[in-house]
């Protein structure tokens, strides 16, 4: 297998770098760099018979993966997580039509993997040494792993509040973690305040050009599942937007390869009432979103007051029909319980906003039940234990002649 990688261009004023080096935003306007590809060579190699054949990885992928030596690639098994129809949640709410992407089932427990695997790799292989990431959580859970496994030195940087579990893994890995007064924001400005100065390279979400070349497998892997067509909608939680802006990405380049047609989904962003950018943005019809003030939700991952690729997640939404919704927090941990027992998808609290998104564009007439459309359930509740508090379970004494009495 060869990538056929073949430069990076910017997403904004169009300059193109070489890939063969070591490249954060564009130098001329700051803007995101793109892995481009020669897809019409990669086609003569790439082919649906091919892909079957190989290890069920997103690294199958390769051709269109931005590793050029596949002993460089760094990985834990990601990708290829699991389609769940619905079930019985579906049936609840009226539609057969209703699909999961759990990528919860992913190496660290969320999607992140798969953005940290790839932008680990290209970072071994042209010779990086110590990385640095400002994260909500599971970012840096998934980038401890991959730089422990790639012997790179790694360096966290995340809000006071980010939640146990994530320390201790941070912990177990051995990178070096940082709390920071503040929000992911102020992680980051931290991050490339110092990264140059301590030899650091920095994968801070769309800083870096290859975190959402992980991240378009998800959409490769959707029209897959769906035999080469794609669903009505995808409901995306949006913090970054590094997910919504791979796999906007991944259909054009599958079209190109001659996979796909021209159709696509509403690309449908979800955030917390408690830090909405790209939805006030959407709403005002402004291609940039502000700072959001005083942002604050008890689904870290979605809790970014401002995106880098804001401009790159509302292109997308809008040229795909699609939309942004706010949800509450309230809302967000009820659907985590419920697409738990209807769905037996144990969903983080942004996976769950997904499915609180769902209900209210049903409402208000935005989706129907005949729209095919995809929740992605991104990472897993496991992480999130502080947010639910069971009642007290029953102790019972096996000796009492009475026990099962006592059962319900």
């Amino acid at each position: 297998m060869r990538s056929f990688l073949s430069h990076l261009e910017c997403s904004y004023c169009g300059a193109t770098y070489s890939a063969d080096e070591l490249h954060t935003t564009c130098a001329q306007c700051g803007k995101v760099l793109l892995a481009r590809y020669d897809l019409q060579a990669a086609r003569q190699h790439l082919t649906p018979e091919a892909l079957c054949r190989r290890p069920t990885t997103m690294w199958r992928w390769f051709e269109i993966m931005p590793v050029r030596d596949p002993a460089n690639v760094v990985t834990l098994g990601e990708g290829c997580t699991p389609l769940l129809p619905a079930g019985r949640l579906g049936e609840r709410l009226g539609t057969d039509r209703l699909w999961i992407k759990d990528e919860g089932l992913n190496p660290t427990g969320s999607f992140k993997a798969r953005g940290l695997s790839a932008a680990v790799s290209k970072a071994k292989e042209l010779g990086v040494k110590a990385v640095a990431i400002p994260s909500a959580g599971n970012a840096a859970s998934a980038l401890a792993a991959y730089g422990a496994r790639a012997g790179l030195a790694v360096y966290q940087f995340m809000p006071q509040d980010v939640p146990e579990m994530m320390r201790k893994e941070s912990f177990q890995y051995g990178a070096r973690a940082y709390l920071v007064q503040g929000l992911i924001n102020d992680a980051g400005r931290l991050v490339r305040e110092r990264a140059a100065r301590k030899g650091w390279f920095d994968v801070s979400t769309l800083r870096e050009p290859y975190r959402q070349e992980g991240k378009k497998t998800m959409g490769l892997e959707l029209a897959e599942q769906f035999n080469w067509t794609l669903p009505d909608a995808i409901i995306y939680p949006t913090g970054g937007g590094t997910g919504i802006v791979g796999m906007w990405k991944a259909f054009d380049e599958l079209e190109q390869l001659g996979w796909i047609g021209p159709q696509r989904p509403k690309m449908i962003v979800v955030q917390a009432e408690g830090c909405a950018p790209i939805v006030r943005a959407f709403e005002a019809g402004r291609r940039h979103a502000e700072l959001f003030p005083d942002a604050h939700t008890i689904a870290p991952g979605i809790r970014v007051p401002v995106a880098i690729g804001d401009y790159l997640i509302l292109d997308a939404v809008r040229q795909s029909g699609g939309t942004a919704v706010a949800v509450s927090d309230a809302e967000i941990l009820r659907d985590m319980r419920e697409m738990a027992q209807w769905a037996g998808v144990f969903a983080s609290p942004e996976g769950a906003a997904t499915l609180s998104a769902y209900k209210r564009l049903r409402a208000g007439g935005f989706l129907s039940p005949d729209d095919t459309t995809v929740l992605f359930s991104c990472g897993s509740a496991f992480k999130n234990a502080e947010l639910i508090t069971p009642p007290p379970l029953p102790v019972l004494d096996p000796h009492r002649p009475d026990v099962l009495d006592m059962l319900d």
